[in-house]
């Protein structure tokens, strides 16, 4: 055999052990969201018994809720994937928690825009006193875990009378040192003579900002957004502790408890229903956004 057949043979041999890690890597991510879409389309027998395959056999079944209610049997007769989801959302005020989440998500990205982009450009393109250390700053904040600070932001909230408003659920996640990280890295990619040429023509640095970096960095804000709305999203902790005695300000992840056990045990199917709807919006919004995504993180960490 020659020694091209052998490299070859050894580049092939390789590839195919690194798409059947990858592949393996793939299947055991995706396999929860399996569970949770099969489960969201099974009755509640089925479930616990963990028969019927993914989508279950869809047989109608009796609904003892619907009969201590005084309907007759025949009336409380539902499919499982109807009962499921018809129960997400009459059980819980679901559309006002989805609501909840996107004021939320909307606003602290929001917020972390317009903080994040003047800290990066000043920290990536103007020259001052302290530019390495306060950007040393940034990293060391990166390494501060959320739950290093989430007592003390929880009492400082509390004295300033903000729990159980949005403010508590908004405030503390306005400014993104990831942000700020991932903007600088982007705008050192930016070339000096456009922001040069910018200033010849009388433009201030506020404006430069807004007018000429803002449109450049739009691939770095796509990927910056999915982080940011997909943290902010699915936040089960910080909710938790801030949103304590109103109903109403319950995001989606908090919408999860409305059925939690109770002396019947856990309504698995709804709650997987629950979950199912959550995770849609995640996932269209990727879809969407994956190619400026890739773009963005490609681009920001040429630098």
């Amino acid at each position: 055999m020659s020694n091209t057949s052998l490299l070859n043979t050894r580049f092939s041999t390789s590839c195919t052990i690194k798409h059947a890690v990858l592949i393996l890597g793939a299947l055991i991510v995706l396999l929860p969201f399996y569970v949770m879409v099969s489960y969201s389309l099974k009755s509640p027998a089925e479930i616990m018994q963990n028969v019927g395959g993914f989508f279950g056999s869809q047989a109608p079944f009796r609904d003892d809720y619907c009969i201590k209610l005084g309907n007759t049997v025949a009336d409380c007769m539902v499919t499982p994937w109807i009962y499921n989801y018809t129960t997400a959302f009459e059980k819980a005020p679901l559309l006002r928690y989805l609501l909840n989440g996107i004021v939320v998500t909307a606003s602290i990205f929001f917020i972390q825009v317009v903080v994040a982009l003047p800290c990066a450009y000043a920290l990536a393109k103007l020259r001052f006193w302290g530019r390495d250390a306060v950007f040393a700053l940034v990293l060391f904040c990166l390494l501060i875990p959320v739950h290093a600070i989430a007592l003390p932001l929880y009492i400082m909230l509390a004295k300033l009378g903000l729990t159980n408003t949005y403010a508590a659920l908004v405030v503390p996640w306005t400014i993104s040192v990831f942000g700020i990280f991932l903007m600088r890295q982007f705008f050192m990619t930016v070339p000096d003579d456009l922001i040069d040429a910018a200033r010849m023509d009388g433009m201030s640095e506020y404006s430069i900002i807004w007018n000429v970096m803002l449109p450049t960095a739009i691939p770095a804000l796509m990927a910056f957004a999915i982080f940011s709305i997909v943290a902010h999203w699915n936040d089960y902790f910080w909710p938790r502790i801030v949103i304590t005695g109103n109903r109403d300000l319950f995001t989606p992840p908090l919408g999860l408890r409305e059925f939690k056990g109770d002396a019947d045990g856990d309504n698995f199917g709804p709650m997987m229903a629950t979950a199912v709807i959550i995770v849609t919006p995640l996932l269209a919004a990727f879809a969407l956004a994956q190619r400026r995504f890739i773009e963005g993180i490609t681009l920001s960490g040429m630098k």
